[in-house]
């Protein structure tokens, strides 16, 4: 053990361990959701980003000596590499707006320094976690600024699920290309299309909402590094602000820039709402295609049927046989949560009050949480699912043929109200609408191929 201290008092403090007082103190304060912010391991990279970033900054202005900042830079690249993320152990939602989690990484990044200009942890008085890797810095900007980094990274990973996950739609839409197949409005009988036209549009819709995360992720790039407490830049050396998002912008590889007030971009949390409600815009459609997904499904015998997924479990412990559409029916259930956590995010950036937001802990912690299931969410549905689906061709077929809807076709040539006699007496009869209309001597043999080909039904062409 060693001992350390702050104004509070000593502590006991593994030797073993990285981090220090005020990390411990962070941890014994917060037993709230049990997940230490290791788990978020982007978020723990960025911190190493900035204060790397930080520290070439500071020793450019020759506020550090250069053998302090180069081991503090030594240091955070070990935190890059994604070394001694277990040392961050402080629960992720937590008071104090998350100067328990700056602390966490002053502490361990201090200490390793020290570890590699070969002194014992804890002899802050050569490496210090506040004077030194916390150095023109508070946690008001540097929090916010890692879990700017941190989004932009999850947010890439989740667009490239997306985008694998959109083209597996795409696929089987090319394969599913001729499948004739009854459309459905209000759960109705419609016209007909194809069910290649359907999962394309999955396709799309997909599209579409890569398109608006990849916008909502340029709004976290962002970053008040340099504004301090405030926004005034108390305590850091001129020139220091732009500097160190030059160098962060180096080290991450990530296209930040200097917010244009520092004031203003220390409170305001207006692109975590963005953010939030495009995830919430992701999972509501995502959503409707595995509601979609599991009413094609339904059956085999008694339902639409019109598609197969691949059965991956027995689905009852007491009809056998029975298998249950699984993956769309998790992935329902995690937009639900993505949805619900909207609405946190939204009170929590309401929270703020004059210049500082003490309420990004549990942004971050929904954030993340909708980001990471969503991401994981597409995966598989794409590798468990999607992949997988198979078509019914003929009996999407036969149904295209029996239903009433196909009626409309007749419209330019019979008009809506003998098409709709027509649909009354297949109603009334349960007579097919081509059976009718041959009784009756309304069209020719040659007539009734052209408008109810397969070809035409699947691409009509307007017929009078």
């Amino acid at each position: 053990m060693r001992i350390e201290h702050d104004f509070l008092g000593e502590r006991e403090i593994p030797d073993s361990a990285y981090y220090g007082v005020q990390t411990l103190r962070g941890k014994e304060n917060f037993h709230i959701t049990g997940i230490p912010i290791s788990h978020a391991r982007s978020f723990i990279t960025a911190f190493g980003f900035v204060k790397k970033a930080a520290a070439m900054a500071n020793k450019d202005l020759d506020v550090l000596e250069p053998l302090v900042a180069d081991a503090i830079c030594a240091a955070c690249d070990r935190l890059i590499a994604g070394e001694l993320h277990d040392q961050f152990i402080v629960d992720v939602i937590q008071g104090g707006a998350g100067t328990s989690t700056n602390m966490n990484a002053n502490e361990v990044i201090a200490n390793k320094a020290l570890e590699l200009l070969g002194h014992p942890k804890g002899t802050y008085d050569i490496v210090h976690p506040n004077n030194h890797v916390n150095c023109s810095q508070s946690t008001n900007d540097a929090y916010p600024t890692a879990f700017r980094l941190s989004l932009y990274i999850e947010i890439g990973q989740l667009i490239e699920q997306l985008g694998l996950l959109r083209d597996a739609f795409a696929r089987k839409g090319v394969e599913f290309a001729d499948v004739l197949k009854m459309g459905r409005t209000q759960l109705q009988d419609a016209v007909p299309m194809t069910l290649g036209q359907e999962f394309e549009s999955f396709a799309v819709n997909i599209g579409e909402d890569i398109r608006r995360l990849e916008e909502a992720r340029l709004l976290v790039t962002e970053v008040n590094l340099g504004a301090t407490a405030i926004g005034t830049s108390i305590n850091a050396p001129e020139g220091y602000p732009a500097l160190s998002v030059k160098h962060l912008r180096e080290v991450s590889g990530i296209p930040v820039t200097l917010s244009q007030n520092l004031i203003e971009a220390t409170w305001d949390n207006g692109a975590y709402v963005q953010v939030s409600g495009v995830l919430k815009r992701v999972a509501v459609k995502l959503s409707k295609i595995c509601n979609d997904l599991r009413l094609l499904s339904s059956g085999p015998r008694c339902g639409f049927n019109e598609i197969n997924l691949p059965r991956l479990q027995p689905g009852s412990s007491i009809m056998p046989g029975k298998v249950n559409p699984v993956i769309p029916e998790v992935v329902n259930q995690v937009c639900y949560l993505v949805i619900g956590n909207d609405v946190t995010v939204t009170f929590a950036a309401e929270a703020g009050q004059l210049q500082l937001n003490v309420m990004e802990p549990v942004l971050a912690y929904c954030l993340f949480q909708s980001i990471e299931v969503l991401t994981r969410a597409c995966a598989t549905l794409r590798e468990r699912c999607v992949d997988g689906i198979t078509a019914n061709p003929e009996h999407t077929h036969a149904m295209v043929m029996n239903s009433v809807g196909i009626v409309t076709a007749l419209n330019p040539i019979l008009g809506y109200e003998q098409s709709a006699a027509i649909a009354k007496e297949a109603f009334e009869t349960g007579g097919s609408v081509i059976d009718i209309v041959r009784s009756k001597g309304l069209l020719s043999e040659e007539k009734l191929a052209e408008i109810f080909s397969a070809e035409n039904l699947m691409h009509p062409r307007f017929i009078r």
